[in-house]
């Protein structure tokens, strides 16, 4: 697909349930951050918040999404009541520590997904970076959206069935969309409980491997082989995806691929 094409086909979709489902879950996002700011129980005060605290939350996420929302297309109170409670129970802050066993392979994600839609969290994340024009020295290619699905699709033919190292290329820049001015740490808070530690260590690390790589002599940001392994990659491919006029699927078939991978239909 051109890039002409992918322009066209990438056009906000009218607001439909998943709109809904991706303003909930932003919502509840940042009512969490609120509820959990101040000391004292965060659910007793979900239980007293008002009708035009959900409403301001619920605004502000659709603005997120980089177009107009009617008040009849918002999700209902109930709705972002529900996914900040999902959000809570993953994030379990008040539970005990116990001695668990780690999760098998694929587990982890599986686990993220008994709680939250993930790939809902994924694509409103993506979204706004088609509008983040980055530097044409750099980045040629054009917007950050564009940058992120040439990285994965370069990672989905060196890696077709690692689905953390993935996620990493397709999410690496989703930071940029929400603060441009300290992307990586908001790109880790908006991204936490929604991807595994491994995804996360990858975005976290990138920027410092970079700068690591071009300095003779300095320390590796980790010491994990392994990981260190894959900042390698995942830097390669960073630096190959900025090709103008390149080939790449649309965001939604990205996000396919991801969920097929997960069901093990490509395996």
């Amino acid at each position: 697909m051109r890039p002409d094409q992918f322009k066209k086909h990438r056009q906000a979709p009218k607001a439909d349930d998943r709109a809904r489902r991706q303003i909930a879950l932003e919502a509840a996002r940042r009512m969490r951050a609120s509820l959990e700011a101040e000391p004292g129980d965060p659910l007793g005060r979900l239980r007293e918040a008002t009708e035009a605290e959900f409403y301001s939350a619920k605004r502000k996420a659709a603005a997120v999404l980089g177009r107009p929302v009617r008040p009849g297309d918002l999700p209902s109170d109930s709705e972002v009541r529900e996914a900040v409670l999902a959000l809570i129970r993953e994030a379990k802050p008040d539970a005990p520590v116990v001695d668990q066993p780690e999760p098998a392979p694929g587990e982890e994600l599986v686990r993220l997904a008994d709680h939250v839609d993930r790939f809902a969290v994924y694509k409103l994340r993506l979204t706004p970076l088609e509008s983040v024009k980055q530097d044409p020295r750099r980045h040629p290619e054009g917007d950050a959206l564009y940058h992120s699905l040439q990285v994965f699709e370069l990672a989905r033919h060196a890696r077709p069935y690692d689905e953390e190292f993935l996620l990493a290329a397709l999410l690496h820049d989703v930071g940029k969309g929400i603060d441009p001015a300290n992307p990586v740490t908001t790109a880790l808070e908006a991204l936490r409980g929604a991807v595994t530690d491994r995804t996360l260590a990858l975005i976290a690390h990138l920027r410092d491997f970079k700068i690591a790589q071009e300095k003779p002599g300095a320390p590796p940001p980790v010491q994990d082989p392994d990981l260190l392994e894959d900042l390698a990659l995942l830097q390669e491919l960073d630096d190959r995806g900025r090709i103008r006029g390149a080939t790449v699927e649309t965001l939604d078939e990205a996000l396919d691929y991801l969920q097929k991978l997960e069901r093990e239909e490509y395996l």
